[in-house]
């Protein structure tokens, strides 16, 4: 049986090819979310690009046939504006003009298609709420079927035979044994090997079937030491030449930017690998915005790269070797180590042989992701870190934000990697306040 889908705003904002994500099935655009697109349209954000990309999108749909009728997609399904409402009880109207529209719209196709699945598909979690009180089925927009659980799980210990670990620590390989039932091994996966008597940190190497050995770290990467395993394959995964994609992934305090920027500042400066250490951010206020900030440029991102100096500032103060008269960020530009600026200029270069890394990326969109990787020229690494599970992004959740979605499709690749960090180590007081609040 062939389901309908109503879709919400919010959808197609975040997706403009989402019209096509629902296979044989019908798909409902309520005429007032062609109004909200129109909105949009002028936006010089990823918002307004995407609604600009889906009025191309309809507009070429219209010359096949009627929206008011159905025009059917290349994938077999058929696409449909609908103008008509129902009445909704007086309990309903909130304000929420638009939202009360779309539910009416989803009414109006249940009544009018008895016995057959209509389902509002929102990222919204209040119309879904609203949609199951009024009787609708309702859900979040997920093509990928992702899990949490399964992009994030625990480190996976491997048993092995009493004197095998010697090899790992003498930096040899050991064979790769078959995956638990139900299970895959990923390649650049991180693994705890044990035997009776010690145990030894390494990594999946499936394309060659080993399990192979790590860096051991016993001199501090640019003043700091893996405090525990996690911050251990962190710091491996940032200083391999042969992983280009690295994502850290964990709640406050685990120490994915600190990690990130020693990695970066030692393969810049010590190593040399790199030309320079590329740090950028999105900007996203936490709470409710202060306004416009006055000054130039730099003066205007200073509140929001506020984190970056202060990583910077701590590991200066930590680093011995660091350049005599470094004292912090300011200085690191001006000895060209260092850049530091928003993602909003990112668009249209190319970054070469540099080392980059992009704080607080559950706030991007799969396409700002995309967008990212795809300005990445010959010889640069990047490095996101985020926690998908606090977001100030208003229109992407723990699902479908853009470093889950890039998990998600570099799980596997040989170049990529993904560490989850879990244990705080900023102090005990912010573990205690990440735990309990």
């Amino acid at each position: 049986m062939r389901k309908h889908f109503v879709l919400d705003t919010n959808i197609l904002l975040h997706d403009p090819d989402a019209i096509f994500g629902f296979e044989e099935n019908f798909v409902w655009i309520p005429i007032v979310v062609i109004e909200e697109i129109d909105t949009f349209k002028k936006d010089g954000s990823e918002l307004g690009r995407n609604a600009r990309e889906v009025a191309r999108q309809l507009d070429a749909l219209r010359r096949l046939g009627s929206l008011t009728e159905g025009v059917v997609l290349k994938n077999g399904g058929v696409l449909k504006v609908v103008m008509a409402e129902v009445k909704l009880p007086d309990a309903f109207h909130m304000n929420h003009i638009a939202d009360d529209r779309i539910l009416s719209t989803a009414l109006h196709v249940r009544d009018t298609h008895p016995g057959v699945p209509v389902i509002l598909v929102t990222l919204d979690t209040n119309l879904r709420i609203r949609a199951n009180v009024l009787g609708i089925e309702a859900e979040d927009f997920d093509t990928r079927g992702i899990q949490l659980e399964d992009l994030y799980p625990a480190v996976t210990t491997i048993l092995v035979d009493d004197g095998l670990i010697a090899n790992l620590f003498a930096g040899e390989s050991l064979p790769l044994p078959p995956a638990a039932h139900g299970a895959t091994w990923f390649e650049n996966e991180y693994v705890m090997v044990q035997d009776s008597r010690s145990t030894a940190l390494a990594r999946i190497d499936v394309a060659n079937e080993l399990i192979a050995p790590i860096k051991n770290l016993r001199q501090p990467t640019w003043g700091v030491r893996p405090r525990n395993r996690e911050q251990h394959f962190a710091l491996d995964a940032c200083l391999r030449e042969d992983v280009h994609v690295v994502t850290l992934v964990g709640k406050a305090g685990t120490g994915k930017t600190l990690l990130a920027l020693a990695a970066g500042l030692q393969s810049v400066s010590e190593e040399e690998k790199y030309a320079r250490l590329l740090v950028s951010r999105p900007i996203f206020p936490m709470g409710r915005d202060i306004g416009y900030l006055p000054g130039n440029v730099d003066q205007k991102l200073k509140p929001w790269m506020q984190p970056i100096h202060d990583n910077v500032d701590f590991l200066v103060s930590l680093n011995q070797r660091a350049k005599k008269g470094t004292r912090g960020v300011d200085d690191l530009v001006r000895q060209g180590v260092m850049e530091v600026e928003p993602l909003t200029y990112i668009r249209g270069r190319s970054i070469a042989a540099q080392y980059m890394i992009v704080d607080e990326a559950q706030n991007l969109t799969p396409h700002e992701i995309k967008t990212i990787l795809t300005r990445a020229g010959e010889g640069t690494k990047v490095v996101f870190t985020g926690d998908p599970f606090q977001i100030d992004n208003p229109y992407v959740d723990s699902i479908s934000n853009g470093l889950t979605y890039l998990i998600d499709r570099f799980r596997g690749e040989r170049i990529a990697a993904s560490i989850t960090l879990r244990k705080g180590e900023r102090s005990a007081l912010a573990e205690l306040a990440a735990n309990r609040l």
